[in-house]
């Protein structure tokens, strides 16, 4: 196989002072790299510790004859987002590679949960992923390179209780990557999402040792470097954890199209059988598919001509 390297690459990495984000930063330091290490220094539930995180990351990667610096941008503040850009810029000449980690947790139930508490923790990942991401977009317009990544949660693709705004906030991201990876295909920007599931301190007393063990941010970060290559995929939502990856995709059953006394909130009940039914089950390309999909069942159900046939 080809070593994937990162020479002459430059990559930010948010939330990188710790966990996860730390682990990328590392690895791709490891594969030449010159790495933005992003870090504000908060407790998981987005409180200031005022860490020095970051800088030590840093330090490991200069030890280990890399190059990094380290940012205390908040993501979700724009201009200091736009400012890290900038530096890292100035010190490095580009920004090839966006690693959107940085994250925050405050779970309750959807009935406890104060508003403020959803909001933030949209802010967080969402939010600070769009400011990130269109803070360099531009840049990577103009230079016909880009490779992005955001990072989702089985808490946003599948649910999970008391995780409304975090579920919230990380199906957001990965829709985000849809439109991005169409928008950005024609310049080379390839946009995908990593679905991770870490031993970090987000994870900490939710699993046993014994299972923690086994899920170690070094065994997700192979799959974060295949994302950013150079001959990454894009529009990829790539599930890792100890060392095993699957790839996550959303798809629509076939389903079926009903006309005269059937098109009624009763005969879609009736229906949920044959809507449900997921035999020849498909992945929708964008928007539009769907659109030219249902256009063509319902005319052949009306018997009339098929509009966009395939030629």
């Amino acid at each position: 196989m080809k070593e994937i390297r990162f020479d002459g690459r430059t990559a930010i990495v948010t939330g990188a002072g710790t966990g996860l984000g730390r682990s990328h930063a590392l690895g791709l330091a490891a594969r030449g790299a010159n790495v933005v290490v992003n870090d504000l220094g908060v407790a998981t539930d987005g409180t200031i510790e005022g860490s020095q995180a970051a800088r030590a990351v840093v330090e490991e990667i200069r030890a280990g004859g890399g190059n990094a610096i380290s940012s205390g941008a908040n993501v979700t503040d724009f201009d200091q987002v736009q400012a890290m850009v900038a530096e890292a810029i100035a010190a490095f000449g580009a920004v090839d590679i966006l690693v959107n980690n940085a994250g925050i947790l405050r779970d309750k139930t959807f009935a406890k949960m104060d508003m403020d508490d959803f909001r933030t923790v949209v802010d967080v990942h969402l939010i600070g992923s769009a400011n990130c991401t269109k803070a360099v977009w531009n840049h990577m317009i103009e230079r016909e390179y880009g490779r992005i990544v955001m990072t989702t949660s089985t808490s946003g693709l599948y649910g999970n209780f008391g995780q409304s705004n975090y579920g919230s906030a990380k199906a957001g991201v990965f829709g985000l990557m849809n439109v991005l990876a169409q928008e950005g295909a024609r310049k080379n920007i390839r946009v995908n999402t990593l679905a991770p599931t870490a031993a970090t301190r987000m994870t900490e007393g939710l699993l046993s040792q014994d299972v923690l063990e086994l899920l170690g941010p070094e065994t997700i970060t192979p799959g974060l470097l295949a994302l950013v290559c150079e001959d990454a995929p894009t529009k990829m939502i790539l599930g890792a954890g100890a060392g095993c990856f699957a790839e996550i995709r959303i798809y629509e059953t076939q389903g079926i199209a009903l006309t005269g006394e059937q098109l009624s909130p009763e005969g879609v009940m009736a229906s949920l059988a044959a809507i449900r039914n997921p035999e020849d089950q498909d992945v929708m390309e964008n928007a539009f598919s769907q659109t030219r999909k249902y256009a063509r069942m319902a005319a052949a159900a009306r018997g009339l001509p098929l509009p966009w046939n395939e030629a």
